[in-house]
């Protein structure tokens, strides 16, 4: 890549590389963070560095960062190398982001931060930044990096597809830090081949014996680092014989190490301390070396470690040259050496309480509750700064110093609990089962109860875990803890929901609840209620949620869990209602979790109410679920995404989406049910849309069928107007009557719109000849009168009957309001359908009205939307977690697919949608 230097058996490598970068330097050219995967000393770093030097000719602005073992529990402390040029810009960004952002930092006033906003701040300084020169950012040894710094890059690194930003990186493999396909295309390096190899070894040691050079080409398999650090070693006099038997990474290390071992006591004291330290300052090193030493030292006495390779200065900065050198030094190192290099930096750090504590941690033996006790407090500062993953990891550090068994059981607890915030459930069931014999303090008994209720909650359904939750609530609701026998209660009803664990284990959840303390219009009350028993619970929870006001009175915690209630008894007009709610406040707070899940929820409520807009709701789930790591939030939300593009232009092959959703209802079986009751739905009324009646009939039987994995109740209910239709066009009228039947007997006397529309639409599909008209009439004018999509599907049915009836001219009133309908609110293949029974009566001639919203993509439409409000590029990015200037650019992009010139023209052409009509 740059002339005169070469770096032998990577030219496919570079030439992929250079290309990549020329395409992220103009402008229009999508990008993709690229991650380089691969063994220790295969090269990863050598052709990041390479593609680096690249980028700076290219005109680039390089911002670089690289991981190390000891700086992994520092919070945000690889970020900082990364943004360290840019921090003077932060002056420049939004009040919250700017003091979220200072806050990682500790730079700032703020007490507590959420990452997120910190997070979109980094992304608004690059991408101002990439306005004058294209940008690469430079993640060397991703792996070694603290977790804050790899969540705020990987937040950047999926959102840079139309910047003139360029992310690069190296990995160790087992496993890579971005396990997501959404963040970082890896490539895997492999060892260089045999040509090249002995290139690369002729050019470094050309005066090998011939035996010598077999040896070392053997033992190296084409690793770079091994072909030259194995050379060095085995010259006649040098450091160390290799053996064969030892792995490569072991051996690379003892020859680092033997470099180190023929130094002088004053230099060895340097790459001591530098081995076990958190920073990058030589000055602090210096330092903490003299005490180790015992006398005085400066920049000179260092020297020989950086002519041997070891470390690398720039300015008053440092760093160790590979992290198999620092590895090998502390190896090499005796316990009480390292010891006192810990004890050596905590003294010299006293200025950094945060660092100091941890290395005098670090040089402890024993255990020590003052120690641990600061070690706490530091992980609460974490915890504020939003660094959460390491504030799990000091936690655990201060458990592991807690001379009291119940001090330490107490920060195990609470690193389990944050661990539970990040989806770390193979971690939290470590520290249960590490807590499980140790006799607990009374308020960490209930913390350990809480995390058995909440702990994999909605994803695991064995009617023997609900029971024993059911149990845990009821010895809380005995010993006055109301709060968490709620907790435990909305656990076990969540479960219930997700798979059915029997009548009467639901109705012994309801029983448990109705002996909590609770109001009886309580959201959480309801919230159980609807979520264990949604038909039986219904008409109550229904009649107590109409005393609640759409906003919940201003509290969006319980205008959520009234708006779960909702949804689940199948009051979907207040569960759109009640969501919205939470969804504002969540957005503004950007708790990005909670929101995924509020906006999956939503996406389904507006489906079952027939608003098929992807924009609305299910798009934004479907990404932020996955940003996120919440599999079961992310397959709900795909398969709302796959339903509402089968009604919009349908599809005739099984949808990617819904694949997706199924292999998440494989890997969480327990779960299944709900999952796969979903996507039978979204292939059923596909294959309706697209008249093949049998498969339909096929997709949605399932979900009738009790021993059938996508057998839901519930769901039963919602998808019986759809089945319907299929026995109808099928001949299965008999059946459809019986699966009626067995619908009403379990819905009772629903109040809820989901079911009253429901039945009313499968009476009179299936209704025989005498009773249909009246029934279809009553179904027009029910409860989907005021419902577009509902009447319309009522409308295609009724003008379908008067067809096949005779009644020719009767028919085509309703069927051109169906048609119309179908048109106006998106239901493209739907609308086909109405237009071929139209043109079975003789009457032809219809031209589908070209939609604008469809030439933009969810993501688009809702740019679209905010900025027809009024709202500028900043405020929409902090709205959607976009950068200002990636709003600016889908806006450029979509004027000329709406046809205009200016955002100004962005409501007239919007009011063309379906939501206008």
């Amino acid at each position: 890549m740059r002339p005169g230097v070469q770096l032998l058996g990577r030219d496919d490598e570079l030439r992929s590389l250079a290309q990549h970068l020329d395409k992220v330097s103009d402008r229009g050219n999508p990008s993709r963070a690229i991650g380089l995967l691969g063994e220790p000393g295969v090269g990863k770093s050598a052709l990041l560095a390479e593609a680096v030097e690249y980028a700076r000719d290219k005109g680039f602005t390089v911002l670089a960062a690289r991981g190390s073992q000891s700086e992994t529990h520092l919070p945000f402390a690889c970020l900082h190398q990364v943004l360290r040029p840019l921090l003077p810009r932060a002056d420049r960004l939004p009040a919250m982001q700017r003091n979220a952002l200072l806050a990682c930092f500790a730079m700032g006033d703020s007490v507590e931060v959420n990452p997120f906003f910190a997070f979109l701040a980094v992304l608004e300084l690059l991408v101002d930044l990439a306005r004058r020169t294209p940008v690469l950012v430079s993640l060397d040894d991703l792996h070694w990096m603290d977790q804050p710094s790899v969540d705020a890059l990987a937040f950047v690194a999926r959102r840079i597809e139309s910047e003139r930003v360029a992310v690069l990186c190296t990995s160790r493999p087992a496993p890579p830090p971005f396990t997501d396909a959404h963040t970082v295309e890896w490539v895997e390096l492999h060892g260089i081949d045999g040509t090249a190899a002995a290139a690369l070894l002729d050019a470094r040691a050309p005066g090998l014996p011939p035996a010598v050079r077999e040896r070392v080409l053997h033992q190296a398999r084409g690793n770079p680092l091994a072909l030259l650090e194995f050379a060095t070693a085995l010259e006649p006099g040098r450091y160390a014989d290799l053996d064969d038997d030892l792995p490569m990474t072991t051996r690379l290390e003892q020859a680092f190490a033997a470099r180190a071992e023929h130094l002088g006591p004053a230099v060895r004291a340097i790459l001591t301390v530098a081995a076990v330290d958190d920073g990058d300052e030589l000055g602090d090193v210096l330092a903490a070396a003299q005490i180790l030493h015992g006398a005085p030292l400066d920049r000179a006495a260092a020297q020989p470690a950086f002519e041997h390779g070891l470390l690398t200065a720039s300015g008053e900065r440092y760093r160790i040259n590979h992290p198999l050198i620092g590895s090998a030094l502390r190896r090499a190192m005796a316990p009480a050496t390292r010891q006192q290099a810990h004890e050596a930096l905590a003294r010299v750090l006293s200025a950094h309480p945060d660092r100091a504590v941890w290395h005098r941690a670090s040089a402890m033996s024993g255990r020590d509750e003052g120690i641990a006790a600061e070690l706490e407090r530091a992980a609460g500062n974490a915890q504020r700064r939003g660094a959460i993953a390491s504030a799990v990891a000091w936690l655990e550090r201060a458990a592991a110093l807690s001379p009291d068994p119940q001090a330490r059981a107490g920060r195990l607890l609470s690193a389990a609990e944050l661990g539970f915030q990040l989806g770390r459930f193979g971690r939290v069931e470590q520290i249960k089962a590490q807590v499980a014999g140790v006799s607990l303090r009374p308020r960490d008994r209930s913390r350990l109860i809480w995390l058995e209720g909440v702990f994999h909650d909605g994803s695991t359904g064995e009617p023997a875990e609900v029971r024993h939750l059911v149990h845990l609530a009821r010895q809380a609701t005995a010993g006055k803890d109301v709060e968490l026998a709620t907790q435990l209660l909305v656990g076990a009803a969540r479960r219930a929901w997700w798979r059915d664990p029997g009548a009467e284990l639901r109705h012994e959840i309801v029983r448990a609840a109705r002996q909590l303390d609770l109001a009886a219009g309580d959201p959480r009350l309801l919230a159980i209620f609807a979520l264990a028993e949604p038909i039986e619970q219904g008409p109550v929870v229904i009649e107590r949620l109409a005393h609640w006001p759409a906003d919940a009175g201003g509290q969006p915690d319980a205008a959520g869990l009234l708006g779960i209630a909702a949804f689940c008894t199948g009051d979907f007009r207040r569960a759109v209602a009640f969501l919205s709610t939470p969804i504002q406040e969540l957005r503004a707070q950007g708790r990005m979790s909670l929101l995924a899940e509020a906006l999956a929820i939503r996406s389904w409520g507006e489906i079952y109410l027939g608003t098929f807009d992807a924009a609305s709701s299910a798009d934004e789930a479907m990404r932020l679920a996955d940003e996120t790591g919440q599999s079961l939030w992310a397959a709900t939300a795909r398969i709302a995404v796959a339903l509402i593009d089968g009604v919009g232009r349908g599809w005739d092959t099984r949808h990617d989406l819904l694949a997706e959703a199924e292999h998440t209802a494989v890997r969480t079986p327990n779960a299944a049910s709900s999952l796969l009751a979903g996507v039978q739905l979204a292939r059923g009324i596909a294959e309706l849309g697209a008249n093949r009646h049998e498969q339909a009939w096929g997709e949605m039987r399932r979900v009738f069928e009790p021993t059938d994995p996508a057998y839901q109740r519930i769901q039963q209910v919602w998808t019986l107007g759809f089945l319907a239709e299929a026995a109808v066009r099928t001949g299965r009228q008999d059946e459809g009557r019986s699966l009626l039947a067995g619908v009403e007997r379990i819905a009772g006397d629903s109040p809820a719109t989901g079911s009253i529309i429901a039945l009313e639409y499968a009476r009179a599909v299936l209704a025989d000849h005498e009773s249909a008209e009246p029934l279809f009439k009553a179904a027009m004018q029910g409860a989907s009168s005021g419902l577009p999509w509902h009447r319309a599907r009522a409308e295609l049915a009724y003008g379908s009957w008067l067809r096949r009836r005779r009644r020719v001219i009767e028919s085509r009133e309703p069927l051109r309001a169906a048609r119309a309908t179908f048109e106006a609110v998106g239901a493209r293949t739907w609308a086909q359908r109405a237009d071929q029974e139209l043109s079975a009566t003789g009457e032809r001639g219809w031209q589908p009205t070209a939609n604008p919203r469809e030439r933009l993509s969810p993501q688009e439409t809702q740019i679209a939307e905010l900025a027809a409000q009024g709202l500028s590029n900043r405020e929409i990015g902090g709205r959607l977690f976009l950068s200002h200037r990636t709003v600016s650019s889908h806006l450029y992009r979509m004027f000329p697919k709406l046809g205009i010139t200016s955002r100004a023209q962005l409501a007239a052409v919007l009011m063309q949608s379906p939501d206008a009509s």
